[in-house]
């Protein structure tokens, strides 16, 4: 007897000093202290109308006013849970002292209405129970058959109130019958948080680093609503749509892939943007808001002498000239275009006393044309000259008018009258002999100078 009392008083010593860790339903072990209540029926078995009045009842019941029933709990499965109690209590009619240490099994009635209606409250928690235990009362004892029902009421995951009722049933005939209720603290633990975050690490993804529920106990460093494992900058807030990275200048490309983070650009240059549409970056662009090659720089070439010849590939930047010269000013006439004008200046004959050409004289007079062209800086004077037949005076109007006659040829294919001069020189200037007709014909002539060159 003494040793049972003892075995009572050491499961009251075991709720004192157990810790009490958080828990959820992970958590296997559970503690309950508080109060219970003893009713006999005087000795006689119990009935079912007892039973049902049992409650309403309450004048004969044994309270000892202090902690009086202690009890330990592990899960085992499937809703089934091992109880083990311990009480002690005072009989008021006798001063007896009232002992029991109890074992049950507890069922989860949850378990069952979660099947039958697919959904239970987190809160309240009814059990059913059935085992037994051994009572002693002053010099009697005996085994007892438990059979009763209770429910937790949690007021967060690791604290709720336990009340407890039941009848415990006689196998001795000394032995009495009774009812026994309970109310109590009631504490879950056990549950394994390695990491401290609150999620146990049956259920935690990453039971190793502290993390939240929302991502089964996996951290989420910079607060972006994904976790790290998920977030390609898991340092630095971003986007779910940038798979966690930051878009600081909100053009669609993450800053760590943006080449101009701050600046809203395509995704064909990297974030960059390129205002002038060049294809010249404007951060690497010396023109940014006027289109160039690339190989400017992104700014236009220059024409520095306004001679549309890109000074790129003008060998005379600074100097107007045509592109057939490389952009360079041509002279006023080439070597090789006076001599092509005084070979056929010395092919422009005319008949004798006459200011008109001998034939086939044409094709010289439109070489001569072609060069002045080529040539439009280039200005000539045109002399007239005539061979000694006829006086003097008659000669030097012959003369001018074969000047004439070869400047308006000139004029009529192309020429502008402006470059040209005219003059009649009569027989003055003979390249020939007179004397011989062969003579005379070379001296009837015109001679074309270069008056600028």
């Amino acid at each position: 007897m003494k040793q049972f009392k003892i075995a009572v008083m050491a499961l009251f010593a075991l709720v004192t000093v157990a810790n009490v860790n958080a828990q959820d339903s992970n958590n296997p072990w559970a503690i309950s202290f508080g109060l219970n209540a003893l009713d006999f029926r005087g000795g006689a078995a119990i009935s079912i109308s007892d039973v049902a009045s049992d409650h309403s009842e309450t004048s004969d019941w044994n309270v000892l006013p202090s902690i009086s029933r202690v009890s330990v709990e592990k899960y085992l499965k499937d809703g089934f849970t091992l109880q083990v109690a311990g009480s002690l209590n005072k009989i008021d009619d006798s001063s007896e002292m009232y002992y029991a240490i109890d074992a049950n099994v507890k069922y989860d009635v949850n378990k069952l209405i979660d099947l039958v209606f697919g959904s239970t409250t987190s809160y309240f928690d009814p059990y059913v129970y059935l085992g037994g235990g051994y009572t002693t009362v002053g010099e009697y004892a005996g085994a007892m058959l438990n059979v009763g029902a209770g429910f937790n009421v949690w007021f967060s995951e690791t604290v709720g109130l336990n009340v407890q009722s039941g009848v415990k049933n006689k196998f001795s005939v000394w032995e009495a019958d009774h009812f026994q209720h309970s109310l109590g603290l009631v504490l879950k633990f056990g549950g394994t948080d390695t990491d401290g975050d609150g999620v146990y690490d049956k259920y935690d993804s990453c039971p190793n680093v502290a993390g939240l529920v929302a991502f089964n106990g996996c951290p989420d460093t910079d607060a972006d609503g994904i976790q790290d494992s998920k977030d390609s900058c898991p340092n630095v807030a971003g986007l779910a749509a940038l798979n966690g990275c930051p878009d600081a200048d909100a053009d669609g490309i993450a800053d760590k892939e943006d080449m101009c983070p701050n600046e809203k650009g395509s995704s064909a240059n990297r974030g960059c943007p390129d205002s002038d549409g060049d294809s010249v970056v404007n951060k690497d662009d010396k023109c940014p808001n006027v289109a160039g090659p690339v190989a400017n720089g992104g700014c236009p070439w220059p024409d520095t002498d306004g001679d549309g010849v890109l000074d790129k590939d003008d060998n005379c930047a600074n100097e107007a000239g045509p592109a057939s010269n490389n952009g360079c000013p041509l002279p006023i006439i080439t070597e090789a275009g006076v001599k092509t004008i005084n070979m056929g200046a010395k092919s422009i004959l005319f008949d004798s006393g006459m200011a008109s050409f001998l034939p086939k004289v044409s094709s010289y007079l439109d070489a001569i044309v072609a060069t002045m062209n080529e040539f439009p800086k280039a200005t000539f004077a045109i002399s007239g000259h005539t061979d000694t037949t006829g006086n003097a005076k008659m000669n030097d109007k012959l003369s001018q008018k074969r000047a004439n006659a070869a400047m308006t040829y000139f004029v009529e294919n192309g020429v502008d009258a402006s470059r040209l001069t005219a003059k009649g020189y009569g027989s003055a200037n003979a390249i020939d002999s007179n004397k011989t007709r062969a003579g005379r014909a070379n001296n009837r002539r015109v001679e074309i100078t270069v008056t600028n060159n």
